[in-house]
């Protein structure tokens, strides 16, 4: 197959995209556009490795630096896209350059939610960790000296303040919600990380409303709807990420909360495909379209969409899951977890060594783990197969849980 496809975002979904193309057999031109100056990298490194300052360059690349010669993809690294016109397919740099299509790929990503009511705060103290340059802004501020203020409580939130702590920093969290990482644990996950971090000498403060933050002096201050005041030397703001859908809009494809796409990820507009944290993808089992932001989920889209573009049969849907590491423990994470789901839990979650399984009407919907990672597989693979669980079986610990599970989910 010939011609010219061109991707324009060089994270691990657009990344993973050129290279698959290349390993099903694509042998036509391949342009990668990264606006970032660096190699295509590792983004999870960011609020840890990257943040700390201990990670290796070699280590942090998603392939060899000659990889992308060797294999014939045109990598534009520092490199700002314009505009779209799927009409005549065109991309347009911000350079004047102008690159034809046959085919295009947006992996446009995410950029970080922007906290209301920060105008005053003095722009140089306030920080978002997306890529390498922010971690590096933000560890030059910590370095400096001086307390920092974590807003938000969820991943980024609770990594970046392990990492800072462990740089010597003072670290509050604040978040507007009841428990740490709410959006992928349940509540006594979220306990149980509070008290990690708690243990370390980090104070979560759930349950806040901010209203702003501003500049006093030398510090910021943050002042919540209940005239609740923290000052700081510096400011993280985390508290989630927007889909990057500006060049999608304005070339008129269909948005809604990403890039929409179909199950084969083309959007609305002929020849152009759309993959990674941008997309909102059409699920054909619940009729409705979802948005996942973990970087497992971004690589599966990515090499899915290669596929799409080459007319080759989709893979199954990999059920989204991600991880996070803080103080040394590895919390993993799967499915999607609902307040009214039956929560299953083997081991102690308050000892840091626990599996809990979320169940709806018998099916596990979701599972999180702590230092568990056997069990972590065992539970995401009868997630992905939709088979029931006895409940008791994966109470019982004198037996293995993948042994439980392939009992249980028979029927």
């Amino acid at each position: 197959m010939s011609g010219r496809i061109v991707i324009v975002g060089a994270g691990v979904a657009g990344a993973t995209a050129a290279r698959t193309l290349r390993t099903e057999g694509y042998t036509g031109e391949i342009v990668l556009l990264g606006a970032e100056p660096s190699l295509p990298y590792r983004r999870p490194m960011v609020s840890k490795e990257l943040l700390a300052g201990t990670a290796e360059d070699r280590r942090t690349l998603l392939q060899p630096a000659d990889f992308w010669h060797t294999h014939q993809i045109d990598l534009r690294i520092g490199t700002e896209v314009e505009s779209i016109a799927p009409a005549s397919g065109l991309v347009r740099l911000t350079d004047g350059t102008a690159i034809g299509y046959d085919t295009l790929l947006l992996a446009t990503g995410a950029r970080p939610r922007a906290l209301p009511g920060t105008a005053d705060a003095g722009a140089s103290a306030i920080h978002t960790v997306r890529g390498r340059a922010d971690a590096e802004a933000l560890r030059e501020a910590i370095q400096r000296g001086g307390s920092l203020l974590i807003v938000g409580a969820g991943l980024i939130g609770c990594e970046v303040a392990a990492t800072a702590r462990g740089l010597g920093a003072e670290v509050t969290v604040l978040d507007a919600g009841a428990a740490p990482l709410e959006r992928v644990a349940p509540a006594l996950v979220g306990d149980y990380i509070r008290k990690l971090h708690a243990d370390n000498g980090v104070a979560i403060r759930t349950d806040v409303q901010l209203t702003h933050l501003a500049h006093d002096g030398m510090e910021v201050v943050a002042v919540a709807a209940d005239d609740r005041t923290w000052l700081a030397a510096s400011v993280l703001v985390a508290i989630g990420s927007v889909p990057d859908t500006s060049l999608a809009e304005a070339a008129g494809l269909a948005v809604g909360d990403g890039i929409r796409v179909d199950e084969h990820y083309r959007t609305s507009a002929p020849g152009v495909y759309a993959a990674g944290d941008a997309v909102s993808r059409f699920d054909p089992a619940s009729g409705e379209y979802r948005r996942e932001e973990h970087w497992n989920s971004a690589q599966a889209q990515g090499a899915a969409a290669a596929r799409s573009m080459l007319g080759l049969p989709a893979a199954a849907a990999e059920v989204p899951w991600g991880w996070s590491l803080q103080y040394g423990r590895n919390v993993q994470f799967a499915g999607r977890i609902h307040a009214d789901d039956e929560l299953v839990v083997r081991g102690r979650v308050a000892d840091g060594d626990a599996t809990v399984l979320a169940l709806r009407a018998g099916r596990p919907t979701g599972v999180v783990t702590i230092a568990r990672p056997a069990e972590f597989r065992a539970a995401k693979d009868l997630i992905a197969r939709g088979g029931r669980v006895d409940p008791a079986a994966c109470l019982d610990e004198s037996r293995p849980l993948t042994e439980a599970l392939a009992l249980s989910g028979q029927s």
